[in-house]
């Protein structure tokens, strides 16, 4: 086992940043020091854990022109939209700030006579949140600031690919004076981080990150009742209906195709167009997806960067080209983008037409730059085919029609119904998904109440 963490940039391959794997001694002394701040923390007013974290939020922010390049050379995304993950950082961080009061203050069950009942929301106590490279910034910060706020302390693992923001928020938190030992991040391998769950050491694990990684979160904490929060994978689709704005879905839709290198959870990998303007959608949103420039996320003109690692780029080729020789149509020429390669991490967007769900490109996770769409019949087909995967994080459903939405919804199964939109968390709504994505909930004042266990008092006059 290496003792360093390593990041491998996918702009060049070289190796961008690295550091010590902790030691057995230093994970342990970093659980110690976090027991005794989170004995004092948990005793601190609301009021005074949001003035601390909202510090802690402005000093993030004010780290913002060093961190845009550095998330373009730890995870590849462009430099043009590095400062949009910093947007959505803040606009969770406050919401969850700002609801904390009200989702925290005690449940008063109503009057009895002769007795004063209420239920009390009490921290976990520990808290492990263990974020992805993907949205290092936005994943992260959906436990971390709850968990602050309901009284917990935590500790945080970060995907050694962007190993570099576990350091920035360590120094957001330290500038906001955070008491030591209350927010702490540790570099780990797999083993330690196994370790550190199997023993009962924390209380609560937050996972963002693969249904197998999923898996192996629950062996862990296997006969330890440590509670778990996993947002795993995800094969979100969307749904155009004949009477959809067309201009508008397929902007949105590209976008939340593409955005990212497709390398997101909520995506879109999947559309159903009513067979009606099948067609026509087909043909805008291949005209759009040709106008991506791929290059490198340092220029500023480059809306496509590279994927992770030259392994995921190769694996969405396969997918691809497994699809095409099933009788697949794909309507991009990857020699069209200077920078795409086999072996390389860069790769050209692309857009399959007769695709069917025998097909890998519409059943497995993708997580890259590619999306099949297929004509339906009719509303049941559109929503079978929705529900006919292994995941369930979001799914979008573009038409005019409120009350369709709503009733589409209905029998969708899914963690999230998006009209008319996609690709975007809402932190006033629970994140939270179902089947293989996985259990629990972030955000809202839901995330509240996986972040802290219910205390009741019944108390006779």
């Amino acid at each position: 086992m290496t003792d360093k963490v390593r990041c491998v940039s996918p702009v060049d391959g070289s190796v961008y940043a690295e550091r010590p794997r902790a030691t057995d001694a230093e994970v342990a002394a970093t659980l110690d020091r976090a027991r005794a701040a989170q004995r004092a923390w948990r005793q601190t007013t609301i009021a005074d854990r949001a003035e601390a974290c909202s510090r802690a939020v402005d000093a993030m922010l004010a780290m913002r022109e060093a961190i845009v390049p550095e998330l373009a050379w730890q995870m590849g995304r462009p430099v043009r939209y590095g400062a949009g993950e910093l947007n959505g950082f803040q606009e969770r961080a406050r919401h969850m700030i700002g609801i904390a009061a009200d989702a925290l203050a005690p449940v008063d069950p109503g009057p009895k006579d002769g007795f004063v009942r209420y239920v009390r929301r009490d921290p976990l106590g520990l808290v492990l949140t263990i974020a992805p490279w993907n949205y290092p910034y936005l994943t992260a910060v959906n436990s971390v600031v709850p968990a602050l706020m309901a009284g917990n302390a935590v500790i945080l693992k970060h995907a050694a690919q962007t190993l570099l923001v576990a350091e920035r928020f360590q120094a957001a938190m330290d500038e906001a004076g955070l008491p030591a030992g209350l927010f702490q991040h540790l570099f780990l391998s797999h083993d330690q981080t196994t370790r550190i769950i199997a023993s009962g050491a924390v209380d609560h694990v937050c996972f963002t990150g693969s249904v197998e990684g999923g898996r192996a979160m629950e062996r862990a904490a296997a006969g330890t009742f440590t509670g778990l929060g996993l947002e795993l994978g995800g094969k979100d689709p969307a749904y155009v209906r004949g009477d959809a704005d067309l201009a508008h879905a397929v902007e949105n839709l590209v976008d939340g195709s593409f955005f990212n290198s497709g390398q997101s959870c909520c995506g879109i990998e999947r559309i159903y167009v009513d067979a009606n303007v099948h067609d026509a959608f087909v043909e805008r949103f291949v005209d759009l997806t040709r106008q991506y420039v791929l290059g490198s996320p340092l220029e500023s003109e480059t809306t496509l960067g590279p994927m992770v690692r030259p392994a995921a780029a190769e694996f969405v080729r396969e997918q691809v080209a497994a699809a095409v020789r099933a009788g697949a149509t794909a309507h991009v020429d990857p020699r069209s983008f200077e920078r795409d390669a086999p072996g390389s991490a860069y790769m050209a967007p692309q857009v399959l037409t007769g695709v069917d769900h025998q097909m890998s490109v519409m059943r497995e996770e993708s997580f890259g730059p590619v999306v099949g769409i297929m004509p339906v019949a009719s509303e049941d087909e559109a929503v079978a085919l929705m529900n006919d995967s292994p995941y369930g994080l979001t799914a979008s459903i573009w038409t005019r029609d409120l009350e369709a939405a709503e009733r589409i919804g209905t029998h969708i199964e899914t963690g999230t119904v998006f009209m008319n939109r996609c690709d975007y968390l809402d932190p006033a709504l629970a994140w939270t998904g179902v089947k293989d994505t996985g259990r629990g909930a972030t955000l809202s004042r839901v995330g509240y109440e996986m972040l802290t266990r219910p205390k009741s008092f019944h108390l006779r006059r």
